[in-house]
């Protein structure tokens, strides 16, 4: 017999003042890769035989368990242990289980190093895609992902150690814990270059190299600032070898089994990416192998930033989108004087505005995983057009992040300011993606860096442009003042300029696969001029229903 619930028979509270009513009920579950700019995006860069998994792993993403596990992993942030009980250095990080249930979905679908294994055309495209709806989630387990997809090229600079490592860091095997990397079914690398003295310059780093008795091996001895995440198994490490700054491979496991110094300091108390551990690691006899010749440590090392720099784009678009898709959900199921929210004149220039806007970074970011995947197998335009462009895109979508997260948070008034909304978490994560491989400056430079030393960058850029030359006048007369512009490449003007480099190639790209709609009110405003300072000032006559039918399908 059931045992019988001894509350049952006792009389409801007589207290209650209210009934609940004018809330909207939980967006979960619900489908994040039901995003026309997103699919279309996909086939478009060759990447159609990954639409039905996109489509399954979004439903995944937007599942009640997934969205648990994302906010369990925050709530419950690493801790740091340092040794364990019977005073022996371990140096380990423990997570709470939804961040393991979150990184092995992530490994089993391929977000981190799989693409590199994977010779069909398109496969970095649809990783991109990938991490583009399994981000709905949370964005801190996406650190550890980006950075074991980025050491692949890298670590090829040494042809030797990549036939080591290259299989395990493409495996679909996600295993925690320390253990000897060759004996584990799959790896995640992080990376280590920043230190306290210098930051991005990380020409002025102090951390030594020294040559041991056997070739390619190399002992550290110095700091790290900023590494992440510290429970990978391998690092790519800058140092300064005899021969200048070089690139390392350091594994936190030694092959004899024994722990290689790796001594972390502390964790980093961030505003945001709460869930991730970053650690300031110090280094005394570590051991390490030598990747890339020495002296090219940052040469060896840009092929991992320019892959994490296309996932900082990834990762604000995508928290544009989710953003957006629980301002619209909020929305719709909230009224007030009178009227459903998203039927209010006013509401909806905001979130029309916030998917234009949405939809330029998503359809921007899916055109540079194009360029990326093309410029693996071969395509030396595409190489010069990723190359400028993903700099391009950095600097510019990662600054629309905070102000973008900030108005859709506003359009839940009071409500979005309660961190059960969830929105404060998704606040505190957006500055870190303009921060987080080279802040705007960095970008910016790099950007003037390209111009005057690679010629093909410029043309590159003006290629893509030119393809969508006539289709818009106010496109055509932004692309005019850009060419004009470029002579002015110095320091002072370099925001600005790469500003309009960003806002002409979404343009360009919008004018070309977007409807008129969206096409029309990003350039009247991006390219235009008739906007305001704000999200919601898109001009009288802007097709609205159609901007946001196609944005929040089912939801307006």
């Amino acid at each position: 017999m059931a045992a019988m619930d001894s509350t049952a028979a006792l009389p409801q509270p007589q207290y209650a003042t209210h009934d609940v009513t004018n809330q909207p009920p939980p967006l979960a579950p619900y489908d994040a890769s039901d995003d026309p700019a997103l699919i279309e995006g996909l086939r478009r860069e060759g990447a159609e035989w990954a639409e039905a998994g996109i489509r399954r792993l979004g439903a995944r993403a937007g599942s009640a368990e997934a969205q648990e596990w994302g906010e369990l992993a925050n709530r419950h942030e690493p801790e740091l242990r340092t040794h364990d009980r019977y005073g022996n250095r371990i140096d380990e990080v423990d997570f709470h289980p939804s961040w393991h249930h979150l990184m092995r979905a992530a490994v089993e679908e391929g977000l981190a190093g799989t693409a590199w294994a994977d010779d069909r055309a398109g496969a970095h495209v649809a990783r991109t895609a990938g991490g583009l709806v399994w981000g709905h989630t949370e964005s801190g387990h996406g650190c550890p992902t980006s950075m074991t997809y980025a050491a692949v090229p890298a670590l090829r600079a040494e042809p030797e150690l990549a036939k080591v490592y290259e299989p395990l860091l493409t495996s679909r095997e996600y295993e925690p814990g320390l253990r000897v990397p060759t004996e584990k079914p799959g790896l995640l690398a992080g990376m280590g270059m920043t230190e306290k003295q210098g930051g991005s310059d990380v020409r002025t780093n102090t951390t030594a190299a020294a040559p041991t008795a056997e070739p390619g091996v190399y002992t550290l001895r110095g700091h790290k600032w900023f590494t992440s995440a510290p429970m990978c198994d391998v690092f790519l490490v800058l140092a300064q070898a005899p021969g200048g700054l070089s690139c390392f491979l350091v594994p936190r496991v030694l092959p004899d089994g024994s722990r290689n110094a790796f001594r972390i300091q502390r964790l980093k108390d961030k505003l945001g990416n709460r869930s991730n551990a970053s650690c300031e690691p110090e280094f005394d006899g570590t051991v390490a192998w030598l990747v890339g010749p020495e002296g090219r440590g940052v040469k060896t090392i840009i092929e991992m930033v320019n892959c994490t720099r296309l996932d900082c784009v990834m990762n604000s678009a995508t928290l544009m989108r989710k953003t957006l898709v629980e301002a619209g959900h909020h929305a719709r199921h909230r009224s007030a004087f009178g009227a459903r929210l998203a039927d209010q004149p006013l509401m909806r220039n905001v979130l029309a505005d916030l998917a234009v806007e949405s939809e330029a970074a998503t359809t921007l970011t899916l055109r540079l995983a194009g360029a990326a995947d093309r410029a693996v197998r071969g395509d030396e335009q595409e190489r010069a057009f990723r190359r400028i462009a993903t700099a391009v895109g950095k600097y510019w979508v990662t600054k629309r992040g905070p102000a973008f997260t900030a108005e859709a948070l506003e359009c839940l008034g009071g409500n979005g300011y309660v961190e059960d909304s969830g929105m404060p978490r998704h606040y505190r994560e957006a500055p870190l993606l303009s921060i987080w491989e080279g802040s705007g400056n960095v970008n910016a430079l790099d950007v003037l860096r390209a111009l005057s030393r690679e010629p093909g960058a410029a043309d590159a850029l003006f290629g893509e442009l030119a393809l969508a030359r006539g289709a818009d006048a106010r496109l055509d007369a932004a692309v005019t003042r850009l060419r004009n512009e470029l002579a002015e490449t110095d320091q002072v003007a370099a925001r600005r300029l790469v500003e309009r480099m960003a806002l002409a190639l979404q343009g360009s790209l919008l004018v070309r696969y977007a409807p008129a709609a969206v096409a029309d009110a990003f350039c009247a405003t991006r390219l235009g001029g008739d906007w305001g300072h704000a999200f919601g000032t898109l001009p009288a006559g802007t097709g609205f229903d159609a901007i946001l039918e196609r944005a929040l399908p089912g939801r307006n």
